[in-house]
């Protein structure tokens, strides 16, 4: 004590060797300014955290239980998204307004693009957070919320006219897709953090497997509402049912238990996140080869978005056919979700995703050669296992570059930089096919599918080594 005690004194007043102990364990209270108490404080919140659990033994100790809410989390979100789904209601909420092709075209496109731009620019507000679910948690409200808007519009749609109408819902939709990928990459960041690499794959397979059911009974109920309500009250309790779904994955995700990361490093300097990035695409081939496969893997899946319409003028393709059809594709994403995920888990990401893209070569051909009906069921259903293996496998693999401090900025790159492709490759499709037909634009997603699987198997490996 005398040792530390360097302004000459030989005993530290007792009250204050009590306050400064206890002051340890107060977030109000000051540390004090003596320079000989200031040392015991240290000393005693070293050993304190020499006493803590680590990291990895905190996250192990929750596992079961944090992989219980976020399943449930995922879940409850699907049961909202089918009642609220951007590729089928609304679509139809705003065809009710406009017969504009082009403005139709851009609801998937905001949505994508809105998920994908915002990420890298949050990786280093992310980053230097010791926990992620409160930022997450505020956030995620500005891609839930917005559906409540969409209720309003749909319910004021008589008052407000078709064209404010559609003005305010193309606001509205804006809003909810950056609020998504505002929300994208602390809540990676949260997910990676708190569900080990070994469960990683499973748990994201799962979580959208789940999902994936809960939004097929949506979309039913959503179907049947649709049909029996006069428009637009219809319209309004689909988004209504979408509030009160995506309301009750919030609490499941509001009851995440995520521990105080004491361990990560903290820089008191960081570079922007482009000049972050670019130092990671110089240091980390690995990465750079997988943000390659992740750019060609949106023009090898461009003919994907065709299929639907290359059945109905080659084949004359009845609405209830397209219905069994896209029920084949559901069914099979539900199975390979949770079973590739699972095998990612043990066998490597890597491995699924070369699956995914031989998926996606096979798909395509078989479009491209199809003399029937009947041979577009294993079509889409390749199609299915394909958009699994790029979407939920892509986001494993995603997470497990990188340490806590530099993940963000990876899962930040891994997203933005594709965000232009996501525009780009579907307009590049349907060009092709106004110019030479569906089936060259079959063709070139084959080859793009052989392409991406020669560069995974060469080029790619997997950021963390299985276990046996």
């Amino acid at each position: 004590m005398r040792v530390l005690n360097k302004g000459g004194s030989y005993g530290i007043v007792p009250a204050k060797l009590i306050f400064g102990y206890f002051s340890l364990f107060s977030h109000r209270t000051a540390i004090p300014r003596e320079p000989g108490l200031r040392d015991v404080c240290e000393i005693v919140r070293v050993v304190e955290l020499t006493d803590m659990p680590t990291l990895e033994e905190s996250v192990r100790k929750t596992l079961k239980y944090n992989l219980t809410v976020n399943l449930l989390d995922g879940a409850f979100y699907g049961l909202g998204w089918g009642f609220g789904s951007v590729g089928t209601i609304i679509t139809l909420f705003v065809s009710r307004m406009t017969h504009s092709a082009v403005l139709i075209g851009l609801i998937p496109a905001i949505h994508a693009v809105g998920w994908q731009l915002p990420q890298l620019f949050m990786a280093n507000s992310v980053s230097r957070l010791r926990r992620y679910k409160p930022m997450v948690m505020w956030i995620t409200i500005h891609e839930r919320l917005p559906y409540l808007g969409l209720a309003l519009v749909a319910l004021f749609m008589t008052t407000l006219g078709n064209k404010a109408a559609l003005v305010l819902t193309f606001i509205i939709l804006i809003w909810q897709g950056l609020g998504a990928g505002f929300t994208a990459n602390g809540w990676q960041s949260m997910v990676a953090k708190i569900i080990p690499s070994d469960w990683r794959g499973t748990f994201f397979g799962a979580q959208a497997a789940l999902a994936n059911v809960l939004m097929s009974i949506a979309a039913v109920s959503a179907g049947y509402i649709l049909d029996r309500v006069h428009d637009p009250l219809n319209f309004t309790a689909c988004f209504l049912l979408t509030v009160v779904g995506m309301g009750l994955s919030m609490v499941f995700m509001g009851l995440t238990r995520e521990p105080v990361d004491n361990e990560k490093t903290i820089p008191e300097y960081q570079p922007s996140p482009w000049k972050g990035g670019l130092e990671i695409l110089r240091r980390d081939k690995n990465f750079g080869a997988f943000l390659v496969v992740r750019l060609l893997s949106q023009f090898a899946t461009m003919g994907f978005a065709f299929y639907i319409v290359y059945g109905l003028r080659r084949f004359g393709m009845s609405d209830l056919t397209a219905g069994f059809l896209t029920a084949a594709v559901t069914i099979t994403s539900t199975i390979a979700n949770a079973l590739m995920g699972w095998l990612g888990d043990r066998l490597g990401h890597r491995a699924m995703l070369i699956a995914g893209s031989v998926a996606v070569t096979l798909s395509s051909l078989l479009a491209w050669g199809a003399p029937s009906l009947n041979w577009m069921y294993p079509v889409f259903i390749l199609s299915g296992l394909a958009n699994v293996a790029y979407w939920t496998i892509g986001m494993a693999i995603t997470t497990e570059f990188g340490n806590e401090e530099t993940r963000p900025t990876y899962i930040g790159l891994s997203n933005t930089l594709v965000a232009p492709f996501t525009i780009i490759a579907p307009l590049l499709g349907g060009w092709i096919a106004d110019m030479a037909g569906f089936q060259a634009t079959f063709m070139v997603s084959a080859v793009g599918g052989l392409v991406i699987a020669g560069l995974l198997f060469w080029l790619v490996r997997d950021p963390r080594p299985r276990q046996s």
